[in-house]
């Protein structure tokens, strides 16, 4: 599956702040909270995820190490695993590496997820041999990411050079995105291979080759401009986009095609692939890129508009700053939250949601009062209700 499609995300969260928020929750105590936490009242887990985090951490922590390891319900285990994170690492790492090998595929996932942020190279050889094993889709991509950000170890690069080339396309997309996004330069030409392939994973090849930032590859890229379908274009323009760094040209192609695309449903695989390829432009920072995808997803309506929410869900999973920066330029702040929490109530990625609100408290406390940045990171606060 390509990653239009995909966008299978991992990261960690690394700081626990205090949390402004101007609707309160109801009282409860600490323990009755994280039991809600798998409420089916939305209302009601949320509040109760806005109390442990509202929580002090000295009374959190134990609670929810304790819950995750051993509470009755699985799902609890994970969410409270999630939360956890959210209040560092030292506070987290304890208690994922007792949880390495649980039986729960959702708590195993949170783990391997923590271990790409938080690398431990003494774990290189458990997860290695995880491999073996671990054929969850909720699992599998969560560990080769994490296998990924370990490229540098030969006994890793070895175990995961493979799989590029074998395996569902679902987990060959993931190794191939994971090696672009940590740069592991030495699996340049067998990515190139892919990428001249037709098929689901050329999108997630010739992106690559763009994160990986070797031009020995921009030949390549010529030659499918002439080629490839439309509908690969895009990845083709991103990818020289982040390989060339001229990217003007090629951000005014992207939006020009995302906005025909989107005006007709019958463009729909054009349009996912035009949004996934300015949401990897934004993701690496381009504020320039997010605008275009706000500009178009504001307005629409699906199905135009479920692909646009999730590329801009993307951005703010990889990189929260942007996202910042971008609505504090935005007269549309508004529109522009909606449709990132259309995102957030399509996506199940709690782990790096978590991520992503972890840094929008902190990017709240480190505002001035009064400033743009502390208004913005309030109203997402408000919105998206954490």
């Amino acid at each position: 599956m390509s990653s239009p499609l995909r966008w299978t995300l991992a990261a960690a969260v690394c700081i626990s702040v205090s949390v402004p928020t101007s609707a309160q929750s109801p009282p409860q105590t600490l323990s009755a909270a994280i039991d809600q936490l798998v409420s089916f009242d939305y209302a009601t887990r949320t509040a109760a995820a806005r109390t442990v985090r509202r929580s002090p951490a000295a009374e959190a922590i134990p609670l929810l190490a304790a819950a995750a390891r051993s509470h009755q319900d699985g799902y609890v285990r994970y969410r409270a695993l999630v939360l956890l994170a959210g209040f560092g690492e030292a506070t987290a790492t304890g208690t994922m590496r007792a949880l390495l090998s649980d039986p729960n595929d959702r708590v195993r996932a949170v783990v391997f997820a923590w271990f790409e942020r938080h690398p431990a190279s003494d774990l290189n050889a458990a997860m290695i041999a995880a491999l073996d094993k671990e054929t969850s889709e909720f699992v599998r991509p969560a560990l080769t990411r994490a296998l990924a950000a370990a490229h540098a170890d030969p006994a890793v690069r070895q175990a995961v050079r493979p799989l590029i080339m074998k395996g569902e396309d679902f987990f060959r997309g993931t190794v191939i995105e994971a090696l672009g996004d940590y740069a592991a330069t030495w699996a340049v030409p067998v990515i190139a291979d892919v990428a001249q392939l037709d098929g689901p994973l050329q999108d997630d090849a010739i992106t690559a080759l763009g994160k990986l930032g070797d031009k020995s590859v921009l030949p390549v890229l010529a030659a499918l401009q002439k080629s490839a379908p439309r509908d690969t274009q895009p990845a083709i323009a991103a990818a020289s986009c982040l390989l060339t760094q001229q990217c003007g040209p090629r951000e005014d192609y992207l939006r020009q095609t995302l906005t025909f695309a989107a005006a007709d449903p019958q463009y729909q695989s054009l349009l996912r692939s035009a949004a996934f390829s300015l949401a990897t432009l934004a993701a690496r920072g381009s504020v320039s890129a997010l605008s275009a995808l706000f500009d178009v997803a504001e307005p629409s309506r699906d199905p135009a508009r479920a692909a646009l929410a999730l590329a801009v869900g993307h951005v703010a999973l990889r990189n929260p700053g942007v996202i910042l920066e971008a609505l504090e330029s935005r007269g549309t702040r508004d529109a522009a939250i909606a449709v990132l929490q259309d995102a957030f109530d399509m996506l199940s990625e709690d782990f790096e949601e978590e991520r992503f609100f972890v840094e929008i408290r902190r990017a709240y406390w480190a505002a001035a009062d009064g400033s743009t940045r502390r208004a913005v990171a309030q109203a997402l606060i408000d919105k998206l209700e954490f």
